[in-house]
């Protein structure tokens, strides 16, 4: 699962890009206990959810000519600079070119050949989230895409991550890890294939929840929509899938006791 102690290529940010961040706000509030606070009127709208303080997550208005709502996971990465240039050279695209968020850190935002978005971290003042893998946070980040095998190797040649097969109900599963240490210590995702010819390549955001069940009334309640309702995986956990009101797409995951 996810820690904070970010290295090369692990999840260490996540902002929602939405075209009401007033209503966004108030929706995350609701459903997953956070609160929100501006960074300021030099930030352009953009803001931090937060709990008791510690930043979890981030939201700012949509920014990119045709975009879409969604949330956007950021890589760790030691030089943002060469990453694009790696991307561009493998296939896949630059949206944003790499720039300087004031002395926070230095950013891109990409795309990988199979279409799917995010966005690469180098950090400044700000290495990342300042809390992960514990209630109401993200714990897990899933890519959804048409080639996992494709994709994943493009990921090496960024990120030089590891993964591991493992068959899940009616789908190849792999379990994606860092380059360093311990493989299974340091997983923090997963790659699936798509499962409807009609769904797009992207990456889901799962967030811890002490009840899957009653998160997703709140999301229904809130004017969120269920895409999956709460099922029992062995060995993982109990998972659900959500919209939020402007359709941007995540994940709870209540986890399995451990031992």
């Amino acid at each position: 699962m996810l820690g904070t102690q970010y290295t090369h290529g692990s999840p260490c940010w996540i902002d929602l890009g939405s075209p009401d961040t007033a209503t966004a706000a108030d929706f995350y509030t609701a459903v997953l206990g956070w609160e929100y606070r501006s960074a300021g009127p030099e930030a352009g709208g953009y803001g931090f959810f937060q709990q008791d303080g510690a930043t979890v997550a981030a939201l700012g208005p949509l920014t990119e000519e045709g975009a879409r709502s969604a949330w956007t996971v950021y890589f760790q990465t030691s030089d943002a600079d060469t990453t694009q240039m790696v991307t561009a050279a493998e296939g896949g695209r630059v949206r944003v070119r790499a720039m300087d968020v004031m002395d926070a850190g230095r950013m891109a935002a990409l795309t990988d050949p199979g279409g799917a978005e995010f966005a690469v971290w180098q950090p400044g003042s700000v290495r990342g989230l300042d809390r992960t893998s514990s209630r109401n946070t993200l714990v897990w980040v899933e890519l959804h895409t048409s080639d996992p095998e494709a994709a994943l190797a493009f990921y090496e040649s960024l990120f030089e991550w590891r993964w591991a097969q493992m068959e899940a109900p009616g789908m190849t599963y792999r379990v994606i890890s860092t380059s360093e240490g311990d493989q299974e210590a340091a997983s923090f995702g997963g790659a699936a294939e798509l499962q409807d010819s009609g769904e797009r390549s992207r990456w889901i955001p799962y967030f811890e929840v002490e009840d899957a069940d009653g998160t997703a009334d709140a999301v229904t309640v809130s004017g969120g929509t269920v895409l999956l309702p709460p099922a029992d995986i062995p060995d993982v956990g109990r998972l659900a899938w959500f919209a939020d009101p402007a359709g941007a797409e995540f994940a709870v995951l209540k986890p399995s006791p451990m031992g």
